[in-house]
């Protein structure tokens, strides 16, 4: 790609960016813990909707050995409403693991991804937004930007369009740079916009498998047990033997004879 092409969406991108950036509280730091909190609440989650879950998070837990010493009941209750409450496990294990190691916060893509919980995405936005390296971040908003502003095939491989986002990053700059095209995405380059749909869409959230784990555990954060009879007739879905075994694989529920336990 031509380099006075990538100085030119660089800045179109960044002199947008100054006149019409998002304020949001985990752009007011560098701390990679909670770097890390804003990312895994904001996966498949809207920003506005994560705000106030993440300045309540921090709030309780606003040190990585407050969060490896919590209790799960207490955090389950705090992310109730949020969705996809495995998230928060993960985050606990990872904490957890850290702790115990006695070690710091990893810096690099290795210690990353070896870490319990932390994908490539999360890995690289920690890198860029806690440590300013310069990786290549790409969600859905950026993909659809580079697509639209550099006339690639929507249908670009994601090995191909990495290659691309890493040319785009300006050097020293890719904290700014990734919170500019984000932004630009979100806001001005929009999927209604530009046409450019998603890779994956997510589905339905009312009567979805998703809906029916929240209720359960909504109820178990009221209740302390609950036979899985009762569930089954408060909850009823086609698929609820399937849900109650995955929440026991990720151990977010326990099972003891016929009843169902917060673990």
């Amino acid at each position: 790609m031509e380099g006075k092409r990538v100085k030119q969406v660089q800045q179109k991108i960044l002199d947008w960016y100054k006149k019409n950036k998002r304020e949001l509280p985990w752009r007011n730091t560098t701390d990679p813990y909670q770097i890390l909190i804003s990312e895994v609440m904001l996966q498949q989650t809207q920003v506005d909707r994560v705000i106030p879950y993440y300045l309540r998070f921090l709030k309780k837990y606003p040190k990585i050995q407050d969060l490896a010493k919590s209790e799960k009941k207490g955090l389950l209750s705090l992310w109730s409403g949020l969705g996809y409450n495995s998230r928060a496990l993960r985050l606990k294990t990872f904490a957890e693991v850290i702790v115990h190691k006695g070690s710091s916060f990893p810096e690099t893509y290795e210690e990353l991804i070896d870490s319990p919980g932390i994908g490539p995405y999360t890995a690289n936005a920690i890198l860029a937004f806690a440590y300013n390296k310069e990786v290549p971040v790409i969600d859905t908003n950026i993909r659809r930007v580079l697509i639209h502003e550099l006339n690639l095939d929507e249908n670009i491989s994601s090995k191909k369009l990495e290659k691309i986002a890493m040319q785009m990053v300006p050097k020293g700059k890719s904290r700014i740079w990734h919170n500019a095209i984000m932004d630009y995405g979100a806001l001005y380059v929009t999927a209604k916009k530009t046409g450019i749909g998603p890779i994956s869409k997510q589905s339905m959230f009312k009567g979805s498998t998703r809906s029916i784990r929240g209720k359960i555990l909504r109820h178990l954060l009221q209740n302390k047990s609950e036979s899985i009879s009762a569930l089954k007739k408060l909850y009823p879905h086609q698929e609820f033997d399937v849900i109650i075994n995955k929440m026991l694989k990720e151990r977010l529920i326990i099972k003891q004879e016929e009843k169902i336990f917060l673990e």
